[in-house]
């Protein structure tokens, strides 16, 4: 399965960005150590489901991106169950349960829309890039 989300992943990179449909995220969000905090992605048109293939991703400073979640709410082997995805209609969601100092990092979020949406458009080619999750001292 972590070879299919890659390849998806590629595909993601790769893929035009001509399409309408659009990903959006907050620019940022602060939590307090210990807190709880959710990240909200939603889909400028029609409701996101386990076809579009939905996913987040971490990306600690210098560091490569970490799969947490896919196909909503699964988690792969190695990421906490602080890390919790959920969807409804056009909005994807991942709370972080008991934040730590190692949570301080960019989050993004990506659907498979028949051409990919990201939520970084430096490298994903659609709408703004995510800003980091800051944890509170």
């Amino acid at each position: 399965m972590a070879w299919a989300l890659l390849l998806l992943m590629l595909l993601t990179y790769c893929s035009d960005s001509s399409s309408q449909q659009l990903l959006s995220q907050k620019p940022s969000e602060l939590v307090s150590p210990g807190g709880t905090v959710t990240l909200s992605c939603i889909l400028s048109s029609g409701a996101i489901g386990d076809d579009n293939y939905p996913f987040w991703l971490q990306q600690r400073q210098g560091s490569v991106p970490r799969l947490l979640v896919y196909t909503t709410s699964t988690r792969p082997t190695g990421v906490p169950e602080c890390f919790t995805g959920s969807r409804s209609g056009n909005t994807m969601s991942l709370t972080i349960t008991g934040a730590l100092a190692e949570d301080d990092a960019d989050y993004y979020c990506s659907v498979w829309t028949g051409s990919a949406r990201h939520s970084d458009s430096v490298r994903w080619g659609s709408e703004t890039k995510t800003h980091p999750v800051t944890l509170l001292e």
